[in-house]
């Protein structure tokens, strides 16, 4: 993948629907002074880039000196926004409510005090009935500067109320800021280091969550407060690998929109975001009939209006919902068939290059190489691997580890045995210096080396030897995120079996069917 431009203004031209361009060439053509025409040139000469160059830009366009060029591009900036906000979009809350606010504010200017606090006391009802409550500050802190400055008489213990009001929402403000910093931190968490590795991990968190938790959280009742609240959990249960209370909890999540659903449009990502990791829960879990129907819900959601009409929307679903695709094809054991979608995640990942961050694109890379490893193509594998073991990025520790390891047992597979001596110590290395060595780790790596002297014959026992030992983990709630990254215990059976990995996994995967279906 080629790296993304870091110019805010190409990436903001980039991002534009045909539409928008169109509107922004009218809205800055409204007249013709020289300074509008040099910005309609900056514009058509970035928008034909593929890659900013500014070298390349000024070569091409003698008409705007360099010296000009950082004024030019601060006012195209400016410019395109302000098109951009013309376009009003009737159905987003926020704009609603900051268009109102300015209207109040005007009337207000104008001298209309009465028609202002009309306005004012409308747009409370509307951020009330939408949860909005900072807008629902800013009305209120209006109000209190219309009464303080002016007599009115527009209602008896006004001041009495609106002070009331005040502290009610301001509370609110408070419990919400502390709950949504407690769930920025855990994920944040996460990003940087993945699962909890030991006792130890798992008591710093503890200490952290307590540490952070607000005092009456759990009592909370607005719809943001419980949104962070459910998050808080969840992360805390995830990183934790408590997977039956990240399922409780992402439950509780989605169940919050199903519960409004008029806040489905006014918090899309944060829908979208529930949906995902519901989804996970489920993989984690395998519970494959509630997996297919939440997917089935989130495969009919992305074709809605909500998401198609917002690139965010469109971009984050598609991240998401081919996440679990892949998922799908783990569960079901058909790796081939999913190398289908590789395709198209590939053409996605170029088209959504400027949008998407670090961590999600190394996912995919991962999902992608766990495809190919599945079905038997090895070499291929490994090029996916090599792009995130090649990517000198801070992020998921955890999954920088398990890349290494399932990239050495992919050279394993290719019998590329004058490679492995070195692979063997350097993810060793890697793995020991990260603190990211479990116990079934060290008993693949112990197999692994004992694998150069064993002959062909003995190596089954050898196989039979491992699954023996890593069943006895499976169970192990710090062991997990081993078995959820790579299927070792599948791996191993096949060898021992000698028929494919994925040929393993299907079978299991319709025994487990058949019987689940028996049991109903």
């Amino acid at each position: 993948m080629p790296n993304r431009s870091t110019d805010a203004l190409f990436q903001l031209i980039h991002s534009l629907e045909k539409s928008e361009k169109r509107n922004f060439k009218l809205y800055v053509q409204r007249n013709s002074s020289s300074e509008e025409l040099k910005i309609v040139q900056l514009f058509d000469a970035l928008d034909k880039m593929e890659e900013y160059d500014e070298a390349q830009l000024l070569k091409k366009n003698k008409g705007i000196k360099k010296q000009q060029l950082s004024n030019i591009k601060a006012s195209l900036y400016r410019q395109i926004l302000s098109s951009l906000r013309l376009i009003k979009d009737e159905h987003n809350i926020d704009i609603q409510l900051h268009e109102q606010m300015d209207h109040a504010r005007i009337l207000y200017n104008k001298g209309l005090y009465l028609q202002s606090l009309k306005m004012l006391d409308r747009m409370k009802e509307v951020a009330r009935a939408h949860n909005q409550v900072t807008y629902l500050l800013q009305v209120l802190f209006f109000e209190k500067k219309i009464e303080a400055l002016h007599i009115t008489r527009s209602m008896q213990d006004r001041a009495e109320r609106l002070t009331s009001e005040v502290d009610e929402v301001n509370a609110r403000l408070v419990m919400t800021s502390r709950l949504s910093n407690l769930s920025l931190l855990l994920y944040s968490w996460y990003i940087r280091n993945g699962h909890a590795r030991n006792a130890r991990d798992e008591k710093a968190l503890r200490q952290f969550f307590d540490q952070h938790f607000p005092p009456g959280a759990a009592e909370a009742k607005g719809f943001y407060e419980r949104l962070y609240l459910y998050q808080s959990y969840c992360w805390d249960a995830f990183i934790r690998q408590d997977l039956l209370s990240y399922y409780r909890y992402t439950q509780k999540w989605v169940e919050l929109f199903e519960k409004d659903k008029f806040m489905i449009e006014v918090e899309t990502a944060h829908f979208i975001k529930g949906l995902h990791n519901l989804l996970s829960a489920h993989f984690d879990l395998q519970n494959y009939q509630k997996f297919n129907e939440t997917l089935h819900l989130f495969e009919k959601f992305s074709h809605s209006k909500i998401v198609q009409n917002n690139d965010n929307n469109r971009i984050q679903t598609f991240v998401y919902l081919n996440t679990s695709k892949i998922n799908k094809h783990f569960m079901e054991g058909t790796f081939t068939e999913g190398l289908k979608l590789v395709p198209y995640i590939e053409e996605k990942l170029e088209e959504y290059r400027l949008y998407l961050d670090r961590h999600r694109v190394l996912v995919f890379y991962y999902k992608i190489a766990s495809l190919y490893f599945g079905s038997g193509d090895y070499a291929t594998s490994i090029d996916y691997l090599n792009k995130i073991i090649n990517w000198k990025v801070d992020l998921r520790t955890d999954l920088q580890c398990y890349s290494r390891l399932l990239h050495l047992i992919a050279h394993y597979e290719l019998g590329n045995f004058d490679l492995l001596e070195y692979l063997f110590k350097s993810v060793y290395r890697f793995m020991s210096k990260m603190e990211n060595l479990s116990v079934v780790e060290e008993e693949i790596f112990r197999f692994l080396r004992r694998s150069f002297r064993v002959t062909p014959r003995q190596l089954k026992s050898e196989f039979q030897t491992l699954l023996d030992k890593l069943k006895q983990h499976e169970r192990n709630r710090y062991e997990t995120r081993a078995f959820m990254y790579l299927d070792i215990i599948s791996w191993l059976e096949s060898k021992i079996s000698n028929v494919p990995v994925q040929n393993v996994i299907r079978q299991k995967f319709l025994s487990n069917s058949k019987r689940k279906a028996v049991e109903e």
